[in-house]
């Protein structure tokens, strides 16, 4: 994880869930967080093609320039990156896994917003992991920002945490150099090169990391 609003979120759902997989939704204080909720939102898993956003926070959508309360969260993603995320979603739902995403936001104006977008599964009573906290987090504020619509985005980077795992910047050791995996753009959509790394799958048209050592 590159942004410290994913890191610090990260480590307060850690704590909260202890040896579970995931904490209950009831258990979220948004006092513990408050400096984080701008950057934060809850999804709640409908079907296996509708995440509604039930919370998002108010810098989350001013970059869009609209409410989000109430779309679906696959909404505005090209279809192999919506198909992606999809069989994301249901890693997180069914299997307690947390997701790190690298995120393009793109206007009108093909201007062009790097975020990183960090998904972790929350227990409700009944319902199983049927939500999910999460933050997006831009690395920088350009002046258009909150003036110019996020109207659709894609996906450049994608990782997977497993229940089990513990990220490096919890556990101080540090990650373990990895080759340098390419981007190659194929009819305007980028793709992710084959790595040279164990510890890695395919979903969709993406190469997903498993594994911590983020």
């Amino acid at each position: 994880m590159k942004h410290g609003v994913n890191r610090t979120l990260y480590q307060y759902w850690d704590e909260l869930r202890g040896t579970r997989t995931a904490p209950n939704r009831s258990e979220i204080d948004p006092g513990r967080i408050r400096g984080l909720l701008g950057d934060t939102f809850i999804l709640e898993a409908v079907d296996q093609d509708t995440y509604r956003y039930r919370l998002a926070g108010t810098r989350l959508c001013s970059t869009h320039c609209r409410e989000l309360k109430g779309r679906n969260f696959l909404r505005g993603w090209g279809n192999e990156d919506r198909e992606a995320l999809a069989s994301v979603m249901a890693a997180i739902t069914e299997d307690a896994a947390a997701a790190v995403i690298g995120v393009d936001g793109h206007t009108e104006r093909n201007q062009v917003l790097k975020m990183e977008m960090l998904l972790l599964p929350l227990h409700m009573p009944g319902e199983g992991r049927s939500r999910i906290l999460g933050a997006s987090a831009s690395f920088e504020r350009p002046y258009w920002l909150g003036l110019h619509p996020i109207l659709n985005q894609s996906i450049s980077s994608l990782r997977l945490i497993w229940p089990d795992e513990r990220p490096s910047f919890l556990t101080g050791s540090p990650a373990p150099r990895r080759t340098a995996v390419p981007q190659i753009i194929n009819g305007g959509q980028a793709h992710l090169a084959a790595p040279a790394m164990e510890g890695t799958r395919r979903v969709g048209h993406l190469t997903v990391y498993d594994g911590g050592k983020i």
